[in-house]
């Protein structure tokens, strides 16, 4: 892959609460060499407060963060992905819009937490597994040797993560 900071987009269909998630883990862990942005298809309109609780916790910033639909993306001007994450099943499983460019994409679902009823600790404790899972997936995939690796062989990468750690899930 050419050199330069990567785009990558998380998509879900409410994009309220896991997709967020990754946007701000990606947007620190690949810090420099990927920018991440996140959509839905049916957006919530509005940021899971859970989310924001949880990220605000871990010192990640969370000003700008906001419900949108994956249209945005796929539209003249934005930003060109270089890889597209779906991050729930939903989502997984719908026709998306044609992204310019033909990222690559993967499918990495995880539970949604927003979906958790329960206690406050129940709760937090549903956010913080689906923060641990695609934290563990981002950094993964931060640390491939992009450079080195081709096409094929890293879509079957780019699979691996999020089949073998929703095993493990």
């Amino acid at each position: 892959m050419a050199d330069g900071i990567k785009n990558v987009l998380f998509l879900c269909t409410g994009n309220s609460a896991r997709s967020i998630i990754g946007e701000a883990i990606m947007n620190r862990a690949g810090a420099g060499r990927f920018r991440a942005y996140s959509a839905g298809s049916q957006p919530a309109g509005t940021v899971n407060p859970n989310a924001i609780k949880l990220l605000k916790s871990l010192n990640h910033p969370t000003d700008g963060f906001r419900s949108k639909n994956w249209d945005e993306f796929a539209a003249d001007g934005a930003p060109k992905m270089d890889f597209v994450f779906t991050v729930c099943d939903q989502a997984a499983s719908e026709s998306c819009p044609i992204w310019p460019g033909q990222p690559m994409s993967a499918h990495w679902g995880v539970p949604d937490p927003a979906a958790v009823e329960g206690t406050d600790a129940e709760i937090a404790a549903a956010f913080a597994d689906t923060y641990r899972m695609l934290n563990n997936r981002i950094e993964i995939f931060v640390n491939l040797p992009l450079a080195s690796l081709d096409r094929l062989s890293l879509q079957r990468r780019l699979d691996e993560i999020g089949r073998n750690l929703s095993e493990s899930a």
